[in-house]
């Protein structure tokens, strides 16, 4: 169980992600806009712009998500139900926290809610 001293550490630990991802995003959409601007001399240095452009994106995309996730989490912080499983309403294992400070879910939910996810993609 998460006393308030960890929860205390861990919001820090999630504030200063949201910092870091923040930073990264500002810092990636001006990369994408210097590549944007960057002459290309032939179809090879457009394909390595296009291709860096991609993976700008991309990481963008995933930081996007976890900033979500983390503004997710400090509101739980605030709202006093940070640590609480949202599938089952058990408390979430500190060791689970502390690796990912951002979970929603118990280990066991986790591992119920992949399998689902996995298996809805199939589906579709």
């Amino acid at each position: 169980m998460a006393t308030k001293k960890n929860i205390d550490e861990l919001e820090d630990i999630l504030l200063s992600r949201k910092t870091r991802i923040t930073n990264s995003i500002l810092g990636s959409r001006n990369s994408m806009e210097n590549l944007k601007d960057s002459e290309c001399r032939d179809e090879y240095d457009f394909a390595e712009v296009s291709s860096d452009s991609f993976k700008e994106g991309l990481l963008a995309d995933q930081q996007v998500k976890e900033l979500v996730e983390i503004d997710l989490a400090l509101k739980r912080i605030k709202e006093g139900s940070y640590g609480v499983c949202e599938m089952c309403d058990e408390l979430i294992n500190l060791g689970r926290l502390r690796a990912k400070p951002f979970a929603k879910f118990c280990i066991p939910c986790r591992e119920i809610y992949e399998n689902e996810k996995v298996n809805t993609n199939k589906k579709g």
